[in-house]
């Protein structure tokens, strides 16, 4: 197995990625190797005495598509970037999973227009791990789609469903639309007429999920929404998460009992921190398309992408992209 990783992607590049594939190196299978893109001196310095040689390969690439590019500017001008040629990579065959924590936007559009989506499949979506108290369920689509029609739920329901089970090892992963209650009739016209077409789909469907059901009690596993309520949705969850951090820490300092009795809940507290850190995470496969694409957080460091690298090869080795296309009529 080769994973293609964008070595310039991401606001901490080269320095952060480079180490992230260091790190996975030590992690990955006995036949795994990643080939890191990007201006070869560079990459070169940055690998110097390393241990993982026969492990970690480069590949040439002379142009960066920066955060504030536009996908067209990624797709036409300019085809000698690193994340245009990660997914050059797998279109040829010579990578068989792509990461990347740039640019999104353009990494989706060079994915979804080179790759082409699975015979059948309408769009593709961010399928992310949301951590809960019981483990992580899968939510889709978390940016993909800002608008969507009923048909791209109920594949997104099938491709999740997919995923919950042949990732998390969920035999029978229950299914839920993100809407304003539990009731069948409550939601808007896309999440009410995606009903009956999730309902006659192959999958566990359970009905209305809602909001707090995302973190709280464990009713579903794989929570579909359109893209833009789903980004939203993430978004909130970092910042809020980024607050209470910030609310615990200014507490703890204004009182020395506070400090005493944050010492002694360290453990606790360092469990939560990482159950929520992004990081942990790594990245959101993009289902949908033909092959493994990995979305990284922009602010990657060297452990979000190590685990982006794990998620891939994780992928790849579950053969997901074959298994929705088993599951399309």
């Amino acid at each position: 197995m080769k994973i293609a990783l964008d070595a310039m992607g991401g606001d901490l590049a080269p320095d952060e990625t480079v180490k992230g594939a260091l790190l996975a190196a030590d992690e990955v299978g006995p036949d795994t190797q990643i080939i890191l893109v990007g201006p070869p001196d560079r990459l070169g310095t940055l690998l110097a005495g390393s241990p993982h040689d026969d492990k970690l390969l480069i590949h040439p690439a002379t142009e960066v598509v920066e955060m504030e590019d536009s996908p067209r500017v990624a797709l036409r001008g300019k085809p000698d970037s690193s994340l245009a040629q990660v997914v050059a990579l797998m279109k040829a065959g010579q990578a068989q999973a792509c990461v990347s924590a740039g640019n999104s936007g353009a990494f989706m559009a060079l994915c979804h227009t080179r790759l082409r989506t699975i015979e059948g499949i309408l769009r593709p979506a961010i399928a992310l791990f949301m951590p809960t108290a019981h483990g992580h369920r899968v939510v889709l689509d978390a940016g993909a789609n800002a608008d969507c029609k009923p048909e791209y739920l109920q594949q997104f329901g099938i491709m999740g469903s997919i995923y919950a089970q042949f990732v998390l090892g969920l035999e029978s992963p229950r299914v839920g639309v993100l809407s304003i209650g539990t009731e069948n009739h409550k939601g808007n016209d896309v999440t009410q007429a995606a009903m009956p077409l999730l309902q006659q789909a192959p999958i566990n469907f359970i009905g209305n999920v809602e909001g707090d059901q995302i973190f709280g009690a464990d009713g579903v596993d794989v929570v579909v929404c359109d893209g833009f309520v789903g980004n939203v949705v993430l978004k909130v969850v970092e910042g809020l998460a980024s607050v209470l951090v910030g609310i615990i820490k200014d507490g703890v300092r204004k009182s020395p009992k506070a400090m005493i009795g944050a010492w002694l809940m360290r453990d606790v507290f360092m469990q939560a921190r990482q159950t929520f850190d992004y990081s942990a995470q790594g990245g959101a496969l993009l289902l949908g398309v033909n092959g493994i694409c990995v979305v990284g957080h922009g602010k990657s460091d060297s452990n979000a992408i190590k685990n982006a690298l794990l998620v891939a090869e994780r992928s790849v080795n579950s053969r997901i992209v074959q298994h929705v296309r088993d599951a399309l009529p």
